[in-house]
């Protein structure tokens, strides 16, 4: 939709025609004695003023005037052009993912178009998938190893967290797995407010090998409120490659049970897809919302019309002059 934001600048339009109305030429005598004279200055007035011996060139100029005037008001009146109406959620959620960087999720045992995939890349792929179903809602992003490090704070920017989590590589944290200090700095990103929700997805294929006792780390979650839904990922029991701690499902499961989560185990890629499809039931993206439309400023095109035909006003009158 199309709307002047100043139309008052409209009221504008018939200033030039009010002011030749009102206005009289004066002719202006300069009693000083000049300090160049030009031996043909009669035939430099008469080449400035073509149009007073035609007609038609009269009102071509006239035209042009009227149009960049026409064009240079409308400029002022601020046009803008109103996109379609977008629905903002009221109340956004805010989910935490943690993913697990250490040395075991480089195994290949998930599958993906008939080839063989490691830990973390199906996890990126399925991650990243959920990230954009998540409009409006604030995504932040953990990355641990032998620590837990906040690659990107909450934000509703979903872009920026799917790139860096899109450029996480294995051993950037380190090779142990520090699983409580991940829910440690969840904890920290929880702000006490009764209308806002706080959900951490930890997501691991190994055992707590570093940092803080997890399940401290649990009971103060769940005493701040954060709820955590937990992932197992991996086909096997143990890590055949890098002889890492097997995953210890009975912690991952009491996390999840004391802060009001659930546990999921991915084995395959099938399997994990449809754990964050779950996810989007359990924690849907809140109904409520308001409207916003986009505005885009549009004064520059009538402006650049305008200085066009200005242009196009002193050519024709140079060519005119010329050819006196």
């Amino acid at each position: 939709m199309f709307e002047l934001q100043w139309y008052g600048m409209l009221l504008l339009l018939p200033l030039p025609l009010v002011a030749r109305w009102w206005l009289k030429p004066t002719l202006i005598v300069d009693k000083q004695p000049q300090a160049l004279h030009v031996p043909f200055i009669n035939d430099f007035q008469q080449a400035f003023t073509p149009a007073k011996n035609n007609p038609k060139q009269r009102r071509l100029l006239f035209f042009l005037a009227l149009l960049a005037w026409l064009f240079f008001v409308v400029a002022l009146t601020k046009p803008v052009w109103l996109g379609d109406a977008v629905n903002l959620p009221i109340n956004a959620r805010n989910i935490l993912l943690a993913i697990d960087l250490s040395g075991s999720m480089q195994e290949r045992d998930f599958t993906l178009k008939g080839r063989n995939i490691s830990r973390l890349a199906a996890t990126k792929k399925v991650a990243i998938d959920f990230i954009n179903r998540r409009a409006g809602d604030r995504i932040g992003l953990i990355l641990f190893g032998d620590q837990a490090y906040l690659q990107t704070p909450l934000t509703h920017d979903r872009k920026t967290v799917e790139k860096l989590l899109s450029e996480a590589t294995l051993g950037l944290a380190g090779e142990r797995t520090a699983l409580g200090d991940a829910i440690g700095l969840a904890i920290k990103r929880v702000k006490k407010s009764s209308n806002q929700s706080y959900v951490l997805v930890l997501m691991t294929d190994g055992a707590a090998t570093a940092g803080v006792d997890v399940r401290e780390a649990a009971n103060i979650a769940a005493m701040t409120g954060l709820k955590i839904y937990t992932v197992g990922i991996g086909s096997a029991a143990t890590n055949t490659v890098t002889h890492h701690t097997a995953l210890d499902e009975k912690t991952l499961q009491h996390i999840a049970q004391i802060t009001g989560g659930l546990y999921f185990r991915a084995r395959t890629i099938k399997e994990f897809d449809a754990i964050y499809q779950q996810l989007d039931t359990l924690e849907p993206v809140v109904s409520k919302t308001e409207q916003w439309r986009p505005r885009y400023d549009l004064f520059h095109w009538p402006l650049a019309i305008a200085v066009l035909f200005i242009i196009l006003l002193a050519s024709l009158r140079m060519v005119w002059i010329n050819s006196v």
